[in-house]
């Protein structure tokens, strides 16, 4: 039985919408103390999670600055006092143009390491002086199942995700003297019609491929999710997990 997240200060980067959004009603429900830091206003997702009785705050977050990650930093521990979990979710995905890798624009392939490899770096950075002073906490990378499958039409995505890899690795083993797990928890497609239209077609592609044979939703990840941000995982650090219906065997 999963123990109770009760009193637990956790942070979602990302967290307004999608899978963002999935982790912090989980994990809110589980007890936990949510802080939502996302570009977009996460008002809603606050209200929410009030209603259902949680507790949880917001702030607008630009992961790729670091000033941002300060006070998002600051946010928490005004709020509650700690942090005990930092879940790098915020990435730039939707926004990337798909095409042959040697059309992707300098700029954009600038911008997409700029959030989803120095944003991660910046956070780790912010919530670590706090992770120190507790004595330890857990940091959860999200990076991406097309970093095994070597997915092509957005080689700045699949190139900045791959990075985070490298990065939890050399995190994990750094950390772990100070009681600080760093772990990787890759999605594979998760579709959402309403940012790209084009994921009804990818989608049949991916299901056709995988031994469970239907789309993966966000709530498919709660389960992996609950299981890093909770004691279960306490000697499990520098590990990549994928939730991917088996569309990669890792």
């Amino acid at each position: 039985m999963m123990e109770s997240l009760t009193g637990k200060t956790m942070i979602v980067t990302g967290g307004a919408r999608g899978i963002g959004r999935a982790y912090a009603l989980a994990l809110a429900r589980a007890g936990g103390n949510l802080v939502i830091a996302d570009v977009l206003d996460a008002t809603n997702v606050v209200e929410e999670i009030r209603d259902e009785g949680g507790n949880a705050v917001s702030t607008i977050t630009d992961i790729s600055n670091e000033e941002s990650n300060r006070e998002m930093a600051a946010t928490a521990t005004d709020a509650y006092g700690r942090i005990d979990v930092l879940i790098n979710n915020a990435a730039m995905f939707s926004e990337t143009t798909r095409g042959p890798f040697n059309e992707v624009t300098v700029d954009e392939w600038d911008q997409a390491f700029a959030v989803n490899v120095r944003g991660v770096w910046l956070s780790c950075c912010a919530v670590y002086p706090q992770m120190i002073k507790q004595g330890g906490g857990k940091i959860i990378n999200v990076a991406s199942n097309t970093c095994y499958k070597g997915t092509i039409g957005f080689p700045h995505y699949v190139a900045s995700k791959s990075a985070i890899l490298g990065l939890t690795r050399c995190l994990a083993t750094e950390l772990g003297r100070d009681g600080i797990t760093v772990n990787v928890l890759s999605p594979d497609l998760i579709p959402d019609p309403t940012q790209r239209p084009t994921d009804a077609a990818s989608d049949e592609i991916v299901v056709a491929g995988r031994p469970l044979k239907r789309t993966q939703t966000a709530e498919d990840m709660i389960g992996t999710m609950l299981y890093l941000c909770s004691s279960a995982s306490d000697f499990v650090t520098g590990q990549s997990l994928l939730v991917n219906g088996g569309a990669y065997l890792h």
